[in-house]
């Protein structure tokens, strides 16, 4: 069975002191939850201040969703939103020049 997108949600503008494990924290009171992760620089390994947190239930996401999306925490307003799904980028080189 395919992982459906609509139980992964987005999160945005999270504190510099934000963890891997404080983002499961934040988020474990709605539902179980399989995969919370920031998303880190590759040079220095510094959280960019987004994450992703992946819910086993759809219907637990959207709780979540509801209760943090435009909420404050660690001194942050923090966004919620469902993930989108990334396209794979095309190989297609063709130029439009006139």
């Amino acid at each position: 069975m395919a992982k459906r997108i609509a139980s992964q949600l987005f999160v945005s503008r999270l504190s510099a002191y934000t963890t891997d494990e404080s983002l499961r924290q934040l988020f474990s009171p709605f539902g179980l939850i399989t995969q919370a992760r920031l998303i880190r620089d590759s040079r220095t390994q510094r959280p960019k201040g987004f994450g992703f947190v992946t819910f086993e239930s759809e219907d637990d996401a959207q709780k979540a969703l509801k209760a943090l999306d435009g909420k404050i925490v660690d001194g942050r307003l923090i966004f919620v939103e469902p993930a989108k799904e990334v396209e794979a980028p095309t190989t297609n080189m063709t130029s439009n020049k006139a």
